[in-house]
């Protein structure tokens, strides 16, 4: 397999040594690829294409996606500290094809469905997992969340049973909830005159003796742009309106997901297996962060394709031009097309 020109020359360029420099501290802890029989590994790079991506490396991009998400933590800004460690947690699905059976979607239609958290407080991903279209983000959130910190949901993760759960495991929640929902008020809050929220009490939600919870939790209710939210929460420590913030928060994690598919096109499937799937996904949040990374040190401000764009152009300027050719000596530099990701 012939490599691209610009990719065998990008390696020398000091932008994308630039870029690529977290993973110096990332790639020293996880073990090397080896070999499972007598013989020394060998392969090539046709060989590691096919299977590292299929049989082999998960530990290794899952070790590695770890301590650069431990790199941003420590690099990115935390632009909302007085809400405390906010994850929001949601799901995107993949379009497969008939041969991936494992993605049971329904008939007729196979999908598959990442499972994303999501560190609101500096803007990048924190943890995935991988499953069937079918399953939701609800068994994900407490081995998503540690202990103090708050889950951001949609009302796709409604769940009397799992508030409980949450409570009782000293972990938080902001989760909007169907306005249908049953409501047992048992002590109510004072509301500012003027102020987007109608409401704000202490409830107990479902009918008693069917989906109703022990615990007790804080149900807000706010107005924007004539569209009501009801939002369920453990937080009585904050207030109304950083509540209604919370939840506005949420939307992160969905321009996340547009940008991974548009830009980055991580959804364009390389690999059938689950195995190898999970590699690509892990591939592109590793992606992800270190462009975050590079973006607050660089130009100190979040990820964005104009930055993308401009480091593109750079790592093309930067890149010694191949003269090996006698025929092409001479001959004027390449002019730069500034393609979209």
């Amino acid at each position: 397999m012939t490599p691209h020109p610009f990719a065998s020359r990008k390696l020398t360029a000091r932008s994308y040594k630039r870029l690529c420099s977290p993973l110096c501290l990332s790639l020293t802890g996880p073990p090397k690829l080896t070999s499972r029989g007598n013989r020394p590994l060998q392969m090539e790079f046709e060989d590691q294409l096919f299977e590292a991506m299929n049989e082999r490396g998960l530990e290794q991009f899952l070790l590695v996606f770890e301590a650069l998400q431990r790199q941003a933590t420590q690099v990115l800004p935390d632009k909302h500290p007085e809400l405390g460690s906010l994850v929001a947690i949601d799901g995107s699905l993949i379009d497969a094809v008939l041969s991936m059976d494992w993605a049971d979607y329904r008939k007729g239609a196979q999908k598959t469905k990442t499972h994303i958290g999501f560190d609101l407080n500096r803007g990048v991903p924190r943890t995935i997992f991988l499953t069937s279209g079918k399953d939701g983000e609800r068994p994900f959130v407490d081995r998503i969340l540690a202990l103090g910190e708050t889950a951001v949901s949609d009302q796709g993760s409604q769940s009397h049973h799992d508030f409980d759960q949450l409570q009782a495991a000293g972990k938080h929640f902001v989760t909007r909830i169907k306005e249908n929902t049953v409501k047992t008020c048992l002590e109510s809050y004072p509301v500012a005159p003027g102020s987007i929220v109608f409401s704000d009490a202490k409830v107990l939600l479902g009918r008693e003796g069917v989906n109703q919870p022990y615990t007790p939790l804080r149900l807000v209710g706010y107005t924007v742009e004539g569209k009501s939210y009801w939002i369920a929460t453990s937080r009585f420590d904050l207030t109304v309106e950083q509540i209604a913030l919370i939840y506005k928060l949420r939307w992160q994690i969905e321009t996340f997901f547009a940008w991974w598919k548009r830009r980055l096109k991580v959804y364009h499937l390389i690999s059938r297996s689950r195995h190898g799937l999970m590699i690509q996904m892990l591939a592109g949040l590793i992606t992800s962060i270190l462009l975050a990374i590079y973006c607050q040190e660089q130009h100190g401000e979040p990820v964005s394709i104009h930055r993308v764009r401009q480091l593109r152009n750079q790592i093309f300027n930067e890149s010694p031009i191949e003269r090996s050719d006698p025929t092409t000596q001479g001959q004027s530099k390449p002019k730069i097309i500034h393609a979209s990701l």
